[in-house]
């Protein structure tokens, strides 16, 4: 069994003090009248809203998209790597973090769990309460099922066998994948079910208010798990619902999906919100929050070019080489390239009001070197990016990603010649030229590849890539896994087992009977 301790804010624990003589057991028990408990705190509508938001935290924070769960999702990755000084990160994309040593991976271990204990107090408390709104009380039920849901489906895809707690009780078992998944969908399910299309229109305290996950993150995320889990034919199902709700569209600029002006546009699905003007302006490293965090994130210093960041992540001159591959209906190369990456551009390129060329016109390694364009305050607004501040969202699931993870669901139930539609949507965008044109009559194995480029080339620096490489096998089909060699050599260190992340060393140590991943 394992035992999951957590350090939360809704309720606190009583303190027992042993004493001698005639005390009464009852009067060890001591209740701060200050400190709100479980039985005085869940009473009200209101107080389940701010159960759910206390949810909603676990996703600011260091262990998840403020920095680390961007930094795992991405670095094992070929259209990234990592020079950074700290053997933690930089080890992550060389298949080789540490057992014994649980930063970065170990802190987003914990923070899914912290997220998955609050939502489950939700679960626990919430349909005892009575509310004037019966609508609210659906949708704050929703979230919580949306919000376990989604901190498993990083556990069990990042950490394989991994515990699935479903009530608020400190002792879990250790699962299989296979069951991880089978809860993921099911908890993903309940959330559409409860969830609405939008909050706009509707009545209640949460009226109007942008942000909370929705019937179509739920369905986006289900279709997700089903396709990772290779049940295309009921993906393309899911797939097709979030589709016809009709109330998502690619924003014609690809590039406003990473920037802080553009943010809940229509092509977002659901994205995490951090805000400059939101709390504090401490930044939340883990643990029980305190009263000067803010709400920004420290991505964009993680990833900022050198001399305006800390340059810890720097994209692969693979997926620059790739942007070159086919050019738009205009001649020109694919517009997300500059939309993706700071680089020597013929022409001059900017970045924080600096010239590229100019700026860097004294070190010969950075003048042709590449940096991360997306998700940087880049524009001019800024000077840099040192006070690690960001209130940039984060996009975790885009229609574009929609649109493809559909195509590939027809692809591989026998609808390749259909797939086409979907794949030319996102490519219309950028101004590439009709895929029945340019590869007609593809076969379903090469249009299995088509899809992987089409991928690569729209999501770099989200979090995909290397997702995708572990479920479509890459790293088991030698030919595969030499040519990932050949575009990235941080796969030569990879080891069989290793494209998972081990179960931190704290888990072993309260419960001896876990099983580490295969490969540490």
């Amino acid at each position: 069994m394992k035992i999951v301790q957590y350090k939360y804010f809704l309720l606190a624990v009583s303190l027992v003090f042993t004493l001698t003589n005639c005390v009464m057991e009852d009067d060890l028990l001591q209740v701060d009248p200050n400190v709100g408990t479980t039985e005085s705190f869940w009473k009200t509508d209101e107080d389940a809203l701010k159960g759910i938001n206390a949810s909603y935290g676990s996703l600011l924070t260091d262990g998840t998209y403020m920095r680390s769960t961007p930094l795992l999702l991405d670095l094992k990755g070929d259209d990234c790597h990592s020079f950074s000084p700290w053997g933690s990160m930089y080890n992550v994309g060389r298949f080789n973090s540490n057992v014994t040593d649980a930063a970065i991976y170990g802190w987003a271990f914990e923070t899914y769990y912290q997220g998955i204990y609050r939502a489950n107090q939700v679960l626990q408390h919430v349909p005892e309460i009575d509310f004037e709104d019966e609508a609210l009380k659906n949708r704050i039920l929703g979230q919580a099922y949306f919000l376990r849901g989604l901190f498993l489906f990083h556990s069990v895809n990042m950490f394989k066998s991994v515990p699935l707690p479903l009530t608020t009780d400190i002792y879990h078992e250790q699962k299989s994948q296979d069951e991880g998944w089978a809860q993921v969908k099911e908890d993903l399910t309940k959330a559409a079910e409860l969830l609405p299309v939008t909050y706009k229109g509707i009545s209640g305290l949460d009226a109007e208010q942008v942000g909370r996950a929705t019937k179509g993150a739920a369905l986006a995320y289900l279709g997700k798990a089903q396709l990772f889990t290779k049940d295309f034919a009921n993906a393309k199902i899911t797939f097709k619902k979030v589709i016809d709700l009709g109330v998502y569209s690619l924003v014609a600029n690809y590039r406003d999906n990473f920037t802080a002006a553009n943010e809940n546009n229509s092509e977002s699905v659901f994205e995490v919100q951090f805000s400059r003007d939101a709390g504090g302006v401490d930044l939340g490293w883990g643990g029980a929050p305190a009263s000067g965090w803010g709400k920004t994130s420290a991505r964009a210093i993680t990833y900022a070019p050198r001399g305006f960041g800390w340059t810890d992540v720097n994209p692969s001159r693979t997926l620059f080489n790739d942007y070159q591959l086919e050019k738009t209906t205009s001649g020109n190369v694919d517009p997300r390239l500059d939309a993706t990456i700071f680089y020597n551009k013929p022409g001059g390129m900017k970045l924080y009001g600096q010239d590229f060329a100019s700026y860097y016109a004294a070190n010969a390694s950075d003048l042709n070197n590449l940096f991360c364009r997306k998700y940087q305050n880049s524009d001019g607004d800024f000077a840099n990016e040192f006070d690690w501040r960001s209130g940039i969202n984060e996009r975790i699931m885009r229609y574009a990603d929609v649109l493809l993870m559909y195509a590939e669901c027809l692809n591989e139930t026998g609808g390749t010649n259909e797939a086409y539609d979907y794949i030319q949507m996102v490519r219309n965008r950028v101004g590439l030229p009709n895929l029945r044109t340019a590869k007609p009559n593809l076969s379903q194995a090469q249009m299995r590849e088509q899809i992987g480029h089409e991928r690569f080339l729209e999501f770099p620096l989200e979090g995909h890539r290397f997702d995708d490489i572990r479920r479509w096998g890459w790293l088991q089909d030698a030919t595969k896994l030499a040519w990932l060699k050949s575009r990235d050599l941080e796969f030569e260190t990879y080891k069989v087992g290793r494209e998972y992340f081990p179960i931190p060393q704290t888990e072993f140590d309260n419960n001896p009977g876990m099983t580490q991943n295969e490969g540490y």
